[in-house]
């Protein structure tokens, strides 16, 4: 079976998490300290703080955004459901606008024409690990004053080019950038998620909410020669990572580099192998961007059935996804209110599927996968 997604790891992680289980301390303490710094690091941000995962990561950045009952979110509805899912946790009304057919990111010209009075904040998606249009973005944001998050949940080890030089996402250009670390993510920690962000104050913020709204952290508690006693000023929530993750995650941000350096070679071999077929639309990476390639996705005829070749590939022990979904096709978001067409969104969930990528793979299982895929578009009269 060729998978549409593999972890990497080995002893080496195992090491790490047996070493924070043989200390007797699991919860949030050095390890998630020592992670967060090393991820401030890795995207050049001021500050990181880690959490339970991007969900929540997402829901955080809203609040400290200042998104409660009322307000409006523009997102892309071409998005895991977690994204609009955590602005109905805010109490906001998520409006979705359209995304580029290219980068399936979102299409700056539709989230400006979607802006009102009501609109609090514009939370971006850099869709499976291709950095979206951010100085666009920025730029509409900026004109009418309304803070960007970017939901970076994909796009960990993924850079673009501002201002003339290369830097992580995650810097933050907007007010707090928002990672996963689930196993389909380019590294991961099982579960778990981070926030990045150049303002202090957001910083607390999150770090206190995170905790229950605890004043002075059990670290500080356990370590002091003085009794303390916490309080609990805000209400808040249980948002935090345990050592047992982040040590898994210290290691898996040393093979980084490694990791997206096969991704993007995989990424190339797939356009070599793919790249003569006409009617197979690649992925397109704008001049300004280098995707860590999460996911590599490739756009059919809107002659060929999407899931008959998803099922005739399975069949064949190859596993693919559908196009990212769209939230407003879902029941939870069938009467949420939209400025415009979503077209280009449905199109993409219609007629894109994800092919197979992961380090381990071998030329072999890419040659398999194309192959098959390719055998597939000639059955329908379109290779």
């Amino acid at each position: 079976m060729i998978p549409i997604a593999k972890p990497y790891l080995d002893m080496a992680e195992a090491d790490a998490a047996r070493e924070v289980v043989l200390s007797g301390w699991l919860s949030q303490g050095a390890q998630v300290a020592a992670f967060e710094r090393e991820f401030a690091s890795l995207t050049g941000a001021a500050q990181a703080c880690a959490v339970s995962n991007c969900t929540t990561a997402l829901h955080l950045a809203l609040l400290a955004a200042g998104v409660g009952a009322g307000d409006e979110v523009i997102a892309p509805s071409h998005s895991f459901i977690a994204t609009a899912n955590s602005i109905r946790y805010c109490g906001a009304t998520p409006i979705f606008a359209d995304i580029e057919p290219a980068t399936y990111n979102l299409d700056p010209e539709c989230v400006a024409e979607a802006i009102t009075e009501r609109t609090r904040a514009i939370l971006t998606v850099h869709q499976m690990g291709m950095p979206c249009n951010l100085g666009a973005l920025l730029a509409v944001a900026n004109r009418h004053g309304i803070p960007l998050i970017e939901d970076a949940a994909c796009a960990t080890g993924s850079q673009i080019n501002m201002d003339g030089a290369w830097e992580c996402v995650g810097r933050p250009r907007g007010l707090v950038s928002c990672f996963s670390f689930h196993p389909r993510k380019v590294i991961t920690t099982g579960e778990g998620g981070m926030l990045t962000t150049s303002d202090p104050g957001i910083d607390r913020k999150l770090r206190l909410w995170r905790q229950h709204g605890m004043n002075v952290p059990d670290t500080v508690r356990h370590s002091s020669a003085q009794v303390i006693f916490e309080s609990y000023d805000v209400v808040g929530f249980n948002c935090r990572m345990t050592d047992i993750q982040a040590a898994i995650g210290r290691t898996q941000l040393l093979r980084l580099p490694e990791i997206v350096a096969r991704r993007r070679a995989i990424a190339s071999r797939y356009a070599e192998l793919l790249g003569d077929i006409d009617e197979l639309g690649l992925p397109f990476e704008p001049e300004w961007a280098r995707s860590n390639w999460q996911s590599y996705c490739v756009r059919l005829s809107e002659r060929v059935d999407q899931k008959t070749v998803m099922q005739n590939m399975l069949n064949q022990g190859i596993a693919t996804r559908r196009g990212i979904m769209c939230s407003h096709r879902e029941a939870s978001y069938a009467h949420a209110e939209r400025r415009h067409s979503l077209r280009q969104s449905e199109l993409a969930q219609d007629h894109a599927i994800l092919l197979p990528i992961y380090v381990q793979m071998t030329e072999e299982d890419q040659a398999r996968v194309a192959d098959a895929l390719r055998a597939e578009l000639r059955a329908s009269g379109s290779a």
